[in-house]
């Protein structure tokens, strides 16, 4: 059994998918109100912060992805995510499950210096730090032998379904529904993005892969490095409607955070959107070389072909 803890978002969705079409037919989906992807779906409800719900959540499996998350609430991440990976490795530890951990790059430092599985943690604010404690607290989970597991990290999200990213959130969304995209910062600057599917299909190819395990693996990339002006073209190209985007400058931001609570909790990441974001995926493609990646333009085809086929 494969058990997804956090199997209702959209990194999950597609997880199951692809475990079943690839790796397994017995899957587990773990949240707190499940739903089947397919008919014989195993389903349990659970709170990851509640160790015994863990617990049975985790019982009787052989592999467990983290792909769970929390509200973009500071307070919350502080609290909540320090005990919920407390609680997932003692599960896995007591029923001799691997564990796959879905992780992103907060606790990178938010400068135009290229991103390696061994570069350092430098946290910008709390977000990042509480990241970067609970990465850590994995590390030494698997250094001390108390649980077997590997780190899937990726760079900002886009795809179809209910992919949430700043990326979907200000340019995709509002250029499907003909309104003006909006860039926070520059339009300028090179973005490593990641599409959802391709970040599925590579946390199974990871969780099912045995050497993969005590290592940490950054997730494979476009490696063309659009800018968000490119992303706009491109998304706009594919949609059909004008490649119209504006500038989100820091003042109006910080201007925003006074009446916004999503506003200020958001602050710490916008460094990251003034410069180059190079995110290095060379360990992963050295390793699976027959991995294809999915490129700018074939992504957007594909959201805009699922969009059209349910009417969105």
């Amino acid at each position: 059994m494969q058990t997804i803890l956090g199997s209702t978002g959209q990194i999950g969705t597609e997880l199951a998918r692809v475990l079943r079409a690839q790796h397994t037919a017995d899957i587990r989906l773990v949240s707190r109100r499940p739903r089947p992807i397919h008919d014989d779906d195993a389903l349990l409800p659970a709170d990851l912060l509640d160790p015994d719900q863990t617990r049975r959540a985790v019982a009787g499996s052989e592999v467990v992805y983290l792909t769970a998350g929390l509200p973009m609430d500071t307070a919350m991440w502080v609290d909540g995510w320090p005990r919920m990976m407390r609680h997932v490795i003692d599960a896995c530890a007591e029923h001799g499950a691997r564990l796959v951990f879905f992780d992103n790059t907060y606790m990178y430092p938010q400068t135009a210096v290229p991103q390696s599985e061994d570069t350092p943690f430098q946290p910008s604010g709390e977000k990042g730090r509480v990241r970067a404690a609970i990465a850590t607290q994995l590390l030494e989970a698997v250094r001390s032998g108390k649980v077997e597991a590997l780190i899937a990290r990726a760079p900002e999200f886009y795809g179809p379904g209910q992919t949430q990213s700043i990326t979907t959130t200000m340019v995709v969304d509002p250029l499907w529904n003909r309104k003006t995209a909006k860039v926070l910062l520059r339009d300028d600057t090179r973005r490593s993005l990641i599409f959802t599917p391709d970040a599925s299909r590579a946390l199974a190819l990871l969780g099912n892969t045995p050497d993969a395990y005590g290592q940490t693996w950054h997730l494979p990339v476009d490696t063309t490095r659009p800018t968000y002006r490119q992303v706009v073209e491109v998304s706009a190209d594919v949609f059909g409607v004008a490649a119209r985007h504006r500038l989100v400058p820091r003042w109006q931001l910080a201007l925003a955070g006074l009446f916004n609570k999503h506003a200020r909790d958001a602050a710490e990441l916008l460094p990251r959107y003034a410069v180059d974001n190079v995110f290095l995926d060379d360990k992963f493609r050295a390793r699976f070389p027959d991995f294809k990646v999915t490129d700018l333009r074939t992504g957007m085809e594909q959201i805009c072909a699922e969009r059209r086929a349910i009417g969105a």
